[in-house]
C-alpha cells in the first residue's frame, strides 16, 4: 500500500525478490492542472507497468474493499508512504501489518518527517520499519537505520536517498518476519516529536530569523512546496540559498548585489540566494534575476 515515488523502490525490491504481491493498494486518480487531466500516482503506474493486480478504494472502511482483501488472505500488508489504515484492516494479515516511516522513530511523528528534519537543522535522520497498530506512527520498532543529511542537501536529494536506503531495510524486515526471527523494541513516548503535513503557511520565509534558519526552511522545501516570500507583490519561490558569513547592515529582506550575486539581509547575515522562481515564469540562476533588477533602487523582499 502506498501512492508517491517514495514508494516505488520499495514495490519494486519485493517484486525482486520474488515475493508474491497479492495486490497494490493505492489511492483514486486525480484531475490536476488546468485541463484537469487524469492522472496515475507514481504506485499505480509502477503496478500497470508489472501487470499487477490494482486496488484503488475512495473509503478504506468500505466493506467490499475490507471483504477483497480478506479474500486474498495476505501473509503481510506492507505500508510505504499511504493513508491511515482501520483496525479492521491492519489486523487481517496473521504476520501483521508493517510500515516503513522516513525518520528515526518517534521522533518526526507524521506527513512530512523529511522535511521536517532538514528544516529543523537535524545532522542525521533515518528510517524505521515498525507494526502499525491504532495509534499513527506509534506501533513496536522492527529495524532502525540512521542515515546522515549532508550539509547542502535538499529535501528532494535526501527524499530520493531514503527511498532506496528504505527499500534495503524493508526487504531485510520482511525477511526476518518471514523467518520469525526477529526482536521488537517499544518507542519511548518522551523523546516524540511531531513532523505534520506541510501547509502554505510554513513554507511562508520570514528574513527578520537568523540566516541558517531561513537556510534551512528554504533546503528542506526544496523543490516542492518550495518556500517562497513576496517581490513586488509577486510569489517569489526560492530553491536554493547560501550563507554568506557577511553581516547584515540593511533591513532583513532588502536585496543586495555583489559582484553580480544576488544576497538578501535577515537578522544576522547576508543570504546569498542561487536559484529562484518568480510567479508564473521558469526557474533560473540568480545571475538571471539580476537582469530585472531595477538600478538604483531599494528592493525589499516581504
Amino acid at each position: 500500500m502506498g501512492t508517491p515515488d517514495f514508494a516505488v523502490p520499495s514495490l519494486k525490491a519485493i517484486l525482486e525478490k520474488g515475493f508474491d504481491v497479492s495486490s497494490v493498494v493505492t489511492v483514486p486518480d486525480r484531475k490536476i492542472g488546468r485541463g484537469l487531466k487524469l492522472t496515475f500516482c507514481p504506485v499505480k503506474e509502477f503496478a500497470i507497468e508489472n501487470e499487477l493486480k490494482l486496488l484503488q478504494p475512495d473509503n478504506l472502511k468500505d466493506p467490499l474493499f475490507i471483504d477483497n482483501i480478506t479474500n486474498q488472505n495476505p501473509d503481510l500488508i506492507i505500508v510505504v508512504a499511504f493513508r491511515i489504515l482501520p483496525e479492521n484492516i491492519f489486523s487481517i494479515p496473521k504476520f501483521g501489518t508493517i510500515n516503513l516511516h522516513a525518520s528515526l522513530l518517534p521522533k518526526y511523528r507524521g506527513a512530512a518527517p523529511i522535511n521536517w528534519a532538514i528544516i529543523n537543522g537535524e545532522k542525521e535522520t533515518g528510517l524505521t520499519t515498525f507494526f502499525i497498530n491504532e495509534k499513527v506512527d506509534t506501533g513496536n520498532i522492527i529495524l532502525q537505520k540512521k542515515v546522515s543529511i549532508f550539509d547542502e542537501e535538499c529535501f528532494g536529494e535526501l527524499y530520493r536517498r531514503l527511498s532506496t536506503i528504505g527499500a534495503e531495510l524493508l526487504i531485510s524486515t520482511i525477511n526476518l518476519i518471514t523467518e520469525n526471527n526477529y526482536g521488537l523494541s517499544m518507542q519511548d513516548e518522551l523523546l516524540s516529536t511531531p513532523a505534520p503535513k506541510i501547509f502554505k503557511e510554513n513554507c511562508k520565509i520570514d528574513w527578520d530569523q537568523e540566516a541558517v534558519k531561513i537556510h534551512n526552511l528554504i533546503r528542506g522545501l526544496s523543490p516542492y512546496p518550495a518556500a517562497f516570500c513576496y517581490y513586488k507583490d509577486q510569489n517569489l519561490k526560492i530553491f536554493k540559498t547560501n550563507i554568506s558569513g557577511i553581516n547584515s547592515e540593511s533591513e532583513p529582506g532588502k536585496l543586495l548585489i555583489i559582484s553580480r550575486n544576488l544576497y538578501v539581509n535577515t537578522k544576522d547575515y547576508l543570504l546569498e540566494i542561487l536559484e529562484l522562481q518568480l510567479e508564473g515564469k521558469k526557474k533560473i540562476k540568480s545571475s538571471e534575476f539580476i537582469n530585472s533588477i531595477p538600478k538604483n533602487k531599494d528592493i525589499v523582499l516581504s
